[in-house]
């Protein structure tokens, strides 16, 4: 019977991941199908972006500054032995602005947002708010869900773009003080190393980040169980969802992008 029951497990876990793909395809197809057809709920919109923008910009400022400090401080030993560290700025900029700066920034955005839209939007089918606005002829789906992923969307290349100059602000103090590098002198190596062909795709994969995180946070919020532990379970998992798609979506837009490169 446990030689039986391991298959058992491994096809209802299976079973569960393509129900739950299904299920989120089924939800952002409605998005999309919503998105643009009028009316549009402006002021939510940007009430949603302030909330998204401003209350997680101080959490990705620090976030970066951090980032930017280790990683001087940890690569610079090493180009001291290899007599290159004069190479540090073009590395650190091109690090950040590439793959760490999106990536780090939208994993602490997926903590911040998605877990913020699913416990919210799970409390308010738990108190069955959601159930009143459809009983009184508003569109919940269009108010809560469409407005929320747009401002993540939209809010996120921003948060990216705070977060890679803090970083590289952090990484010029440590080569300031170690290095005798002034700030000019570092941020003009930075922006001379960098080309557009760094800055487009990680501009273009920091909106679908945010859509990811936007999707997956009102997901799991708008489909929460009743009861107060599923406002709980929406959080949590909005957030382990989020930044396992994250990363996914980061290999594909990798991928794809060098494709381009080698063209």
């Amino acid at each position: 019977m446990e030689d039986l029951a391991i298959p058992m497990k491994v096809k209802e876990r299976t079973k569960h991941f393509f129900k739950e793909v299904g299920s989120l395809s089924h939800f952002a197809g409605r998005f999309f199908k919503q998105a643009l057809n009028p009316p549009f709920e402006f002021k939510e919109l940007l009430r949603q972006c302030y909330q998204v923008g401003n209350r997680s910009l101080l959490l990705v400022m620090a976030t970066g500054f951090i980032i930017g400090l280790v990683l001087t401080l940890q690569s610079r030993p090493t180009l001291i032995e290899f007599g290159a560290v004069s190479w540090m700025p073009n590395m650190v900029g091109i690090s950040i602005v590439r793959e760490i700066g999106p990536v780090i920034t939208a994993l602490i955005c997926s903590g911040r947002i998605a877990s913020g839209f699913g416990a919210e939007l799970g409390s308010m089918r738990v108190t069955e708010q959601i159930d009143a606005m459809e009983v009184s002829g508003t569109n919940p789906f269009k108010y809560l869900v469409v407005t929320r992923i747009w401002a993540a969307t939209l809010m996120l290349p921003l948060l990216v773009i705070f977060g890679d100059l803090v970083a590289l602000y952090g990484s010029s103090l440590v080569e300031n003080m170690k290095g005798d590098v002034s700030f000019r002198l570092y941020f003009n190596t930075v922006f001379d190393a960098l080309s557009f062909g760094d800055l487009v795709p990680a501009t273009i994969k920091s909106f679908f980040f945010g859509f990811v995180i936007g999707l997956t946070g009102c997901y799991k919020g708008y489909n929460s169980d009743k009861g107060t532990a599923g406002v709980g379970v929406a959080a949590n998992s909005a957030v382990v969802m989020a930044s396992l798609l994250l990363f996914v979506v980061d290999f594909i837009a990798v991928f794809v992008s060098d494709i381009f490169y080698e063209l």
